[in-house]
């Protein structure tokens, strides 16, 4: 793989063989790696990160792992392999901490509701751990607050996404400037105004429900992702931190 910085071939490798052992053992992968909620019977602790090289379908790996190379390949020349490495992995972190602390909030409101008619918590949770749930629910509170509950608890994370939304912050951080040409617009559009706008279309869809590119996509997980790596940056080049390299 010549061309390819260390830190990114490594990525690239994990997360396709990730992708073809998924392929091969199919739910039993999205069972042991994907990123349940805590109190979901399939959670376990290593999942805040190997949920990071789970992806759904091709389309979703190859986007992924396009951006990865796209965008990740500058800041490794730049930082070198270590340093990369970290912030890769810390956005991953950030992004699996905000959707977990919104899908916390979603739990919350759609249990009040419920257990608020006279049903225990922990009936609530049986129903809910054999994948079930009682149609009545809708009767006693929005629609999308019982949708939002229901997939809270039974809908798993997958994907590097929030760790590469990490990266494009850092990449529009360190080459605000830089033309980046897509495929949906005819011109091109600088990176420090790409970014915020996909950022914002991310805010939009996650708080309103209205999927602009697609139903199923963790959008607060996004966005946890770009919040780490907005704190990084912003730490680092305050305190002149992003000229080191960690090699």
């Amino acid at each position: 793989m010549r061309g390819v910085t260390e830190a990114i071939k490594h990525l690239l490798i994990i997360n396709i063989l990730f992708f073809v052992a998924t392929q091969i053992y199919g739910d039993q992968m999205y069972q042991w790696f994907s990123l349940w909620f805590p109190q979901n019977e399939n959670f376990g602790f290593w999942q805040v990160a190997s949920h990071m090289f789970m992806h759904g379908g091709l389309m979703h790996i190859v986007f992924n792992m396009y951006a990865l190379w796209a965008f990740g390949t500058p800041l490794e020349r730049m930082w070198g392999r270590n340093k990369f490495l970290f912030f890769y992995i810390s956005a991953g972190l950030g992004a699996a901490l905000l959707h977990t602390g919104i899908n916390y909030y979603y739990l919350n409101e759609g249990m009040t509701a419920i257990v608020n008619s006279g049903i225990s918590e922990k009936d609530v949770i049986e129903i809910l751990s054999e994948g079930k749930y009682m149609p009545d629910w809708y009767n006693l509170a929005s629609k999308s607050t019982i949708d939002n509950f229901l997939g809270a608890y039974n809908t798993p994370a997958v994907g590097a996404s929030g760790a590469i939304y990490g990266i494009l912050v850092a990449y529009a951080f360190s080459y605000p400037n830089s033309e980046l040409m897509l495929i949906f617009l005819p011109v091109p559009v600088k990176a420090k105004f790409f970014v915020p706008v996909l950022l914002l279309l991310d805010l939009f869809s996650g708080v309103t429900g209205y999927g602009i590119f697609g139903q199923g996509i963790a959008h607060f997980a996004h966005i946890g992702g770009a919040l780490a790596g907005f704190i990084m940056m912003w730490y680092w080049k305050k305190n002149q931190f992003n000229d080191k390299r960690w090699n």
